[in-house]
């Protein structure tokens, strides 16, 4: 059967990046929420709290946001194996 979440059912791959690079850069949940926003993105600091988490899906156009607020390449945000996963 097809099932649209990871192993460990998070709603996407990228939250444990997200959240070990906002962190990296001395960023809070807020702070990254408001650089997404400056950037064009319509997210909040919730929305940023739920992708770290894993609930929420991050769509494709979410993902190159991510991508130039945290100065990291798609594929990083998507390479778990640098999480150690």
């Amino acid at each position: 059967m097809f099932t649209n979440k990871t192993e460990d059912g998070r709603n996407n791959l990228c939250g444990c990046k997200v959240a070990e690079r906002r962190k990296d850069m001395g960023l809070s949940q807020r702070a990254l929420a408001d650089r997404l926003q400056r950037e064009g993105l319509d997210v909040d600091k919730n929305a940023v709290q739920r992708i770290e988490s894993g609930q929420r899906f991050v769509t494709d156009i979410e993902l190159k946001y991510l991508s130039k607020a945290l100065d990291i390449t798609l594929q990083e945000l998507l390479d778990q194996t640098e999480m150690g996963n």
